[in-house]
């Protein structure tokens, strides 16, 4: 049995235009998939960096607590990694000059973490720049020298932190893997986490006392990452080797 279908120009028409629209609808999919946007910014304005493109930075949040960041310096050491970036709070730092002066002997980078863990996002503009520059002063205090890099304590920050920190020579880092070490869920979940890490990740890792089974997962991620061929690098070297690509905020 045949079948005859009769079209009038105008369905003709709305065919037409549906097909353009599917087109492009699975165009921008496509572009979504492959396009990787590694920094937040301001439009035309300051970045917070949250991925490169290429090998692989370890980020330690150090906000509070006198048991968890020995351990886990130790395991780097027995781990051989040599490159690691840890973002300190300045009243951390000022609790703990030992620890932070083993940290750049071994050759591990500083980046601020404020100096309270406060969320600048919900902190007015003046307050913001107290924390930093508070911040600040306890590291120059403790001879660390050359700071570069930023990380809003909470995580949480705005265009205002963004252009804050740019005035004050900083660079805002964020991360694209989260280990979510500090709810604790297991060391396992914890590795897990951090598994599906590739080229250009910056890891967002813990080394506060509320972070209980990071230093015991740490060997397991450690061995994934070398399994992977991946090279461990501070996010300053990431940065100098990386090409950034910027999306607003707001």
């Amino acid at each position: 049995m045949n079948f005859f279908y009769i079209w009038d120009g105008k369905s003709i028409k709305k065919m037409g235009l549906i097909i353009v629209f599917a087109f492009f609808a699975a165009w921008f999919l496509y572009i979504g998939n492959i396009v990787h946007m590694p920094a937040f910014s301001t439009k035309d304005g300051p970045k917070a960096v949250y991925k490169g493109e290429k090998d692989l930075a370890l980020t330690f949040n150090i906000g509070w607590g006198d048991e968890k960041a020995e351990p886990i310096l130790d395991v780097l050491q027995k781990e051989n990694v040599k490159s690691a970036t840890f973002f300190l709070s300045g009243s951390w730092a000022e609790r703990h000059p030992d620890l932070v002066a083993r940290i750049v002997k071994e050759g591990f980078e500083i980046g601020i973490l404020g100096y309270n863990y406060e969320d600048y996002s919900d902190l007015e503009d003046a307050k913001i720049r107290q924390d930093l520059a508070k911040a600040q002063v306890v590291f120059k205090k403790l001879n660390v020298k050359d700071i570069k890099l930023v990380r809003a304590p909470t995580g949480h920050f705005d265009q205002r932190t963004l252009i804050i920190a740019e005035r004050l020579g900083y660079s805002v880092v964020h991360w694209s893997i989260d280990s979510k070490d500090w709810t604790n869920p297991g060391i396992e979940e914890i590795v897990n986490n951090v598994s599906r890490a590739k080229k250009g990740d910056i890891i967002l890792l813990h080394a506060s006392d509320a972070a209980k089974q990071t230093a015991k997962a740490l060997p397991a991620i450690i061995n994934n990452i070398n399994k992977k061929g991946l090279k461990l690098v501070t996010v300053s070297e990431m940065l100098a080797n990386a090409e950034t690509r910027t999306k607003e905020i707001k």
